[in-house]
């Protein structure tokens, strides 16, 4: 009787082991395409066995554990190259919004800045003539123009990314709380030696989406996971999360700062790294090469006007508002003058003279600007644009591909293969299956022992 029970026991421990893997691998087909899901393996183990007057009995299967297949190092390689990738797509992004402002329509200042010397030139052939002064006029006025657009379109730019920033300041710290709630309850699954690996999923996918915000480095400990961003400033550390805050910096635009610390410089990776360097470093910048070109301009043009003689006969004044200095030139870009015919054109003071315009045009000629010619110096400024947006989209498409191999590597390991599911599915429910017809066998054998002696004979 005993030696029945046992091997019902041995039975039952088998059905229960299959009945378990079953569910895990339904787990798995169930969540082929779950985002960031890890694929769950049983582990089944011989159960212990027994030696009784030397004769080793075994006691069948036991269930030992479910555990997630991860790569924990893959996965730290994936948040970084998604930090990478996140920062060159925001980057790219900013920059197509500038470069399409300085894409060689006539209306933009390298275009006018042209025109403006081709109405000199044909003023040149009938100096005294006043529609042409106001044509010359006219093209100043539009050079000014073209100035303040592309000023005002790359300010306006620079805000949106600034508004972006603090977006994405805000969904750091929202994800920065639920990676800590998400802690306490991985820690609580893991102090119960039960398998935590949805909850690690989740916070794994959290993780990831946090990386595409900022760059962090992550660290894992006996006291719990804990992130940082690159230079230490801290989001998580267990089930405690720090916020990170905007303020109002010195350029008008938010500065971000942790525990009352400046830390935006410091910040280069993901989404937040890509607005910031845009926003701070290369608008910045084309907007200071503007500024020079527009003082340049001023300044020799203004110089070139006042070696002449104006329609009236009177010296040349200033053809444009003098500027005081070099920032804030090309938004300050304003013609001096309303009056056409106070073009000094004549060399001599004669309304016939145009000695003087030939001292006009020569600035076209002159490397005044950046050691370059004016017109060279804008078409060299919207080639460095291009040339940006160019290299920098590049990087963007080995960013993306190496991150694709990378997930690709994780899905070997850590992905559902519905094939393989297919077949553990089989493997399992014939474990079952058997287990189940053994159990029905003795079930049967045991009821034909207990009958035995219950027969009569008469």
């Amino acid at each position: 009787m005993g030696s029945f029970v046992g091997a019902i026991n041995v039975s039952l421990g088998a059905l229960l082991a299959d009945q378990a893997a079953l569910g895990v691998t339904a787990n798995n087909i169930s969540n082929v395409n779950t985002p960031g899901y890890s694929r769950q393996r049983v582990d089944l183990t011989e159960a212990p066995p027994t030696t009784y007057g030397g004769v080793v009995t075994g006691h069948g299967v036991t269930l030992d554990k479910v555990e997630s297949l991860r790569d924990p190092v893959l996965q730290l390689r994936i948040d970084g190259e998604t930090q990478n990738q996140s920062s060159l797509d925001a980057y790219v992004s900013s920059l197509q919004s500038v470069e399409g402002q300085f894409s060689g329509n006539a209306g933009e200042v390298g275009g006018q800045l042209s025109q403006l010397f081709n109405n000199l030139q044909n003023l040149s052939s009938d100096p005294s003539n006043t529609t042409q002064r106001s044509i010359v006029l006219g093209s100043a006025q539009s050079l000014a123009t073209a100035f303040h657009v592309s000023v005002n379109r790359l300010t306006s730019q620079q805000s949106a990314l600034d508004t972006s920033v603090g977006q994405a300041v805000s969904d750091i710290n929202r994800l920065s709380t639920q990676i800590a709630r998400l802690n306490v309850q991985v820690a609580a699954q893991q102090n119960l030696t039960q398998d935590a690996g949805g909850l690690t999923d989740q916070r794994d996918q959290l993780i990831q989406q946090l990386s595409q915000l900022v760059d962090v480095s992550v660290i894992s400990s006996g006291d719990g996971l804990s992130i940082t961003t690159r230079n230490g400033t801290a989001l998580v550390a267990g089930d405690q999360s720090f916020s990170l805050a905007t303020q109002v910096g010195a350029s008008g635009f938010q500065d971000i700062v942790a525990g009352g610390v400046d830390i935006t410089a410091t910040l280069t990776g993901g989404k937040i790294g890509g607005l910031l360097k845009a926003r701070d470093t290369t608008i910045p910048s084309i907007l200071s090469s503007l500024d020079t070109l527009a003082n340049g301009l001023a300044t020799t043009l203004n110089a070139a006007n006042q070696t002449g003689f104006d329609l009236h006969g009177n010296p040349g004044a200033n053809l444009f508002v003098a500027p005081t200095q070099v920032s804030g030139s090309a938004g300050g870009f304003t013609v001096a003058i309303s009056d056409p015919n106070l073009i000094a054109a004549s060399s001599d003071g004669t309304p016939g003279s145009n000695g003087n315009l030939q001292h006009l045009l020569a600035v076209r000629d002159q490397a005044t600007i950046g050691g370059q010619k004016p017109v060279d110096y804008y078409s060299s400024l919207v080639y460095q644009i291009g040339s940006e947006v160019a290299n920098s989209s590049a990087e963007l498409d080995s960013s993306k591909l190496v991150l694709q191999q990378l997930n690709d590597q994780r899905n070997s390991t850590s992905g559902v293969n519905l094939d393989e599911e297919a077949a553990h599915l089989t493997e399992f429910q014939r474990g079952y299956d058997a287990a189940a017809r053994v159990v029905s066998i003795i079930n049967q054998l045991l009821g034909d022992v207990i009958n035995l002696g219950t027969q009569t004979n008469f």
